[in-house]
């Protein structure tokens, strides 16, 4: 299980998510199932119970969804995000005002679905590269809106994050390099350019861009679609010179070899851009 100590993540980056989800839900007259068969002082008490094996993310999002539609209502977490769960396991249970808990149920169980997904598609990349050394990081390729979300959610999964976006690292892409004409002067750029709080990593298609890439000090090299020969060799070659990520044709049944050929970093876009939504339900009580 993943420690829950580090995983909170602040009501002020969930909150305008949340909100917009439900706007998008009420529509221009709110829930008018709600309005007709319930009745307006009635309460509900309702539990979240997973329905899968998996690990929980996401359940501010239900809090808050709940919440703003009746801040007086009661929520009370049972197993945190991070927690791994069993089918039938409870999660959270709430009570509130019934039409409150029924108009906000689809928007938080959409975005609790989503991401304990993630951070369980997350843990099971994470528990086969065990003993290796090597960590796994996600991608850019998330939901539009959701990254912080998503991001959040792998590192329930026990990953670790890539950047957040084209402004908190330098990530020299083959487009850039094709832009630049050629590795070692797009890295030299990119050197001349950098603060000093700010990494340089380049990503390179073979072995000799790499020869030439770790001439010009690049902090991490990126090896997109390598074989797993070339692999080993680059680990070899680079000498502790560059943390060195492997990228390209990673999942499940590989994600181990690529492992073991002694790269530090494994990136997965799958994470966020492929992973099932866990079955959770929301039962009245």
């Amino acid at each position: 299980m993943t420690s829950h100590v580090s995983l909170a993540l602040d009501d002020i980056l969930v909150r305008p998510i949340v909100d917009h989800a439900l706007a998008e839900d009420l529509g221009r007259a709110g829930d008018i199932t709600g309005q007709a068969c319930i009745d307006p002082d009635a309460r509900l008490s309702v539990v979240w119970a997973s329905r899968q094996d998996g690990r929980v993310s996401g359940l501010s999002c239900a809090r808050l969804a709940l919440a703003a539609l009746d801040p007086t209502a009661t929520f009370e977490v049972a197993a945190p995000d991070g927690s791994d769960v069993m089918p039938g396991a409870i999660l959270a249970r709430a009570e509130g005002a019934a039409r409150a808990v029924l108009a906000a149920e689809r928007t938080g169980l959409n975005l609790l679905g989503r991401l304990s997904g993630i951070a369980t598609l997350t843990r099971a990349y994470v528990r086969l590269v065990e003993g290796t050394g090597a960590t796994i990081v996600d991608t850019r390729k998330t939901t539009p809106g959701l990254r912080a979300l998503e991001k959040y959610a792998v590192r329930c999964g026990g990953g670790v994050n890539h950047r957040f976006g084209l402004d908190d690292a330098i990530l020299i892409k083959d487009n850039h390099v094709a832009a630049c004409g050629g590795v070692g002067e797009a890295v030299r750029r990119a050197r001349a350019h950098a603060g000093h709080l700010v990494k340089v990593e380049v990503e390179v298609d073979g072995l000799d861009q790499l020869e030439e890439a770790l001439k010009h000090g690049p902090d991490v090299v990126m090896l997109d679609n390598f074989s797993l020969d070339d692999l080993k060799t680059a680990v070899r070659a680079a000498k502790g010179r560059a943390v060195l990520e492997a990228s390209g044709g990673v999942n499940l049944t590989t994600v181990r070899a690529i492992a073991e050929t002694g790269v530090d970093v494994i990136s997965v876009g799958a994470l966020t851009h492929s992973a099932p939504v866990l079955d959770i339900g929301l039962d009245a009580v």
